[in-house]
């Protein structure tokens, strides 16, 4: 019994170490997150999303006005951006699976993730 009490505390531990680590919302990434998000030969995010009480170089009307993301769970934002088709479950929709189709590397989109959590 102490041996799996243990191992369940190691267990919890590394959960939230490696999700602390994945959610690493730094002042650079998130700056590098907010430039990959309104630049428009990297995440052109912009072009089809408006950001609650934020202004960039362009506001789409395409894709939803984001807010309220700092709420969302890290994993879900990043499986979003990831591969929408995957993580929503759906086959049809306007927005590209920037990691799938290798638009944004893993570094790409956990910045624009960390940009995202920032979104009141």
């Amino acid at each position: 019994m102490k041996i799996a009490r243990n191992l369940l505390m190691v267990l919890t531990i590394s959960l939230f170490v490696s999700t602390a680590a994945f959610a690493n919302s730094d002042a650079a990434l998130v700056k590098e997150g907010k430039h990959i998000f309104d630049t428009k030969k990297l995440g052109n995010c912009t072009a089809c999303h408006a950001v609650e009480g934020m202004t960039f170089n362009s506001v789409g009307t395409q894709g939803p006005k984001l807010k309220g993301l700092k709420y969302w769970p890290t994993k879900t934002l990043y499986n979003t951006v990831f591969d929408i088709y995957a993580a929503r479950g759906i086959k049809i929709s306007a927005m590209p699976a920037f990691g799938r189709d290798g638009w944004l590397s893993d570094q790409q989109i956990r910045a624009v993730v960390a940009f995202l959590k920032t979104i009141n």
